[in-house]
C-alpha cells in the first residue's frame, strides 16, 4: 500500500482532569521530523506518544498537539510533592549563593514550579490510559488518511508511467526511418560541402554520426526504468525515496534523448517525456 506524507487526525474524550484533546498533522518531509506540543502539565505523557507514533508513521513532518480543556471541571484535591520542593529547594540554595542580592521565592512562584503540586495516582493513570487510546485513534485516522491520498498518488504516477511506455512504442518503430532519411540528407550535405564523391569517406563519416544519434541503449534503459517504477508502486510500503530516484534516472534518460534526437518525432517524445516524468516527481515528493 502507498502511503501519502500528508493528513489530519484528532480525537478527544473526558478525562479527570477535564476535556483531554489530541491533534496529529502531517506533511511531506525528506526524513521523519516528530515535533510534539504537549502542555506543561501533561508533559510526563510525551515519551509515550512518541512511542506509539514512531511505530506507526516513517516518514514525513508530524505535528503532534495534546491539550487540555479543564475550566468545566470542578477542583480535585490536590497536594504538594515534598520531593519536587526539596530539589526546588536546593536550586534556589543554590542560586542565591550566585546571586545574593536576588529575591527569595514567592509561594506562588514555588506553586508553579513544574512536579511541586501532585496530582492524585489514579488520575495519573486514567490520564495515561486515555492519552493513549487517543492517540491510538487519532493515528488509525491518520494512517487510513494517508493512505486514501497515496492510492490516489500511486494511480496518477501508474497512469503517466503508462503514458511513458506508451509513448516510447510509438516512436520506437519510426526510428529506422527517420535515422535513414536523415542519413541522407547528411550524405548529400556532406558530398557537397567535402567536394567529392568519395564515398568511402562520406560513410565513414556517416558511421560517426550514426554512433552519436543512437538511441537504443536510451530506449531500453528508459523501458527497464518504466518496469521498475511499475513494480515499486505494486509492491507498495515506504517507496517515497526509491520512487524519486527512478524519476531522477527517467528524466536523466530523457534528457540524453533530447540530445541524442536526429528527428522531430524523436525530439517531440523525449519533451513529453521529460514533461511526464516532472509530474511524476511532484506526485513522488508526498509519498511516504
Amino acid at each position: 500500500m502507498i502511503q501519502s506524507m500528508t493528513g489530519y487526525a484528532a480525537a478527544s474524550a473526558d478525562s479527570p482532569r477535564g476535556r483531554l484533546s489530541l491533534e496529529l498533522r502531517s506533511v511531506n518531509a525528506r526524513f521523519l521530523d516528530l515535533q510534539l506540543r504537549v502542555a506543561e502539565e501533561l508533559r510526563p505523557l510525551e515519551p509515550r506518544l512518541r512511542d506509539l507514533i514512531l511505530a506507526r508513521v516513517a516518514r514525513g513532518k508530524i505535528d503532534c498537539r495534546l491539550f487540555l480543556n479543564d475550566k468545566d471541571i470542578p477542583q480535585r484535591p490536590q497536594r504538594l510533592n515534598p520531593q519536587a520542593i526539596e530539589r526546588l529547594k536546593g536550586l534556589a540554595a543554590e542560586a542565591q549563593k550566585t546571586f545574593p542580592d536576588a529575591a527569595p521565592l514567592r509561594v506562588a512562584d514555588v506553586l508553579r514550579w513544574p512536579g511541586v503540586v501532585a496530582e492524585p495516582e489514579a488520575d495519573e493513570e486514567k490520564l495515561r490510559a486515555i492519552a493513549e487510546r487517543l492517540c491510538q485513534t487519532a493515528l488509525d485516522e491518520l494512517v487510513a488518511a494517508r493512505a486514501r491520498e497515496g492510492a490516489k498518488l500511486a494511480a496518477s504516477i501508474g497512469e503517466r508511467l503508462a503514458a511513458m511506455r506508451r509513448r516510447l512504442e510509438e516512436v520506437a518503430p519510426l526510428l529506422p526511418q527517420s535515422l535513414a532519411a536523415y542519413q541522407a540528407r547528411l550524405a548529400e550535405r556532406l558530398r557537397e560541402a567535402l567536394g567529392t564523391a568519395d564515398d568511402d569517406r562520406v560513410r565513414a563519416e556517416l558511421a560517426v554520426f550514426a554512433a552519436k544519434v543512437d538511441v537504443d541503449e536510451e530506449l531500453e534503459r528508459l523501458r527497464a526504468h518504466l518496469t521498475e517504477a511499475a513494480r515499486t508502486l505494486e509492491r507498495g510500503g515506504a517507496v517515497g525515496k526509491r520512487l524519486d530516484f527512478i524519476a531522477q534516472e527517467l528524466n536523466r534518460e530523457a534528457n540524453t534523448l533530447a540530445s541524442k534526437a536526429a528527428s522531430q518525432q524523436v525530439s517531440d517524445c523525449a519533451l513529453e517525456l521529460k514533461l511526464l516524468v516532472e509530474q511524476i516527481r511532484e506526485q513522488v515528493q508526498n509519498i511516504e
